[in-house]
């Protein structure tokens, strides 16, 4: 079942993260997160003119909004849904990125890299604490990214 998560105007020009903390918070006290497990979707109710053409992730109080929300729980990927495209629109958030008509989204390669491996090391350790196998969760994440890993590298870890 997905959960919708609403954020507004006055949420991400105050930088506040309430609506995701009351969330996670309830969630870590029935030791209950990993249920939520890629079902989280961030609706954006965001206050904008009209004839402003910029996407979501090119808005920089938005991106400075995730900034703050990656910084304070840098595992929320596992959550996020996937499949929804949610994950891909996080990344945009977090990542430069440039959008092509023909081509879509392009990320800048080496920060995307750069996101890409610091997500690995984040959600193994955090994977691990809770308990949840992870080499495959992860080999998804970095797939649906562009990255292919290798089952060796995590021996390294």
């Amino acid at each position: 079942m997905t959960t919708k998560i609403t954020i507004n105007s006055d949420d991400i020009n105050n930088l506040d993260l309430s609506p995701v903390k009351t969330l996670v918070e309830s969630l870590q006290k029935e030791s209950a997160i990993a249920s939520l497990e890629q079902q989280l979707q961030f609706e954006i109710d965001y206050q904008r003119e009209a004839d402003d053409p910029r996407e979501l992730s090119e808005i920089p109080e938005i991106r400075l909004w995730f900034i703050r929300l990656d910084a304070c729980y840098p595992w929320m990927p596992f959550l996020l849904d996937w499949k929804s495209g949610e994950l891909g629109r996080y990344v945009a958030m977090l990542v430069p990125h440039q959008f092509h008509p023909v081509e879509g989204i392009q990320y800048n390669p080496e920060s995307l890299e750069i996101f890409v491996m610091e997500k690995i090391f984040v959600l193994h350790a955090w994977l691990k604490q809770q308990g949840l196998p992870s080499n495959s969760r992860l080999q998804s994440m970095a797939q649906l990214l562009g990255y292919e890993l290798d089952s060796n590298f995590f021996d390294l870890l």
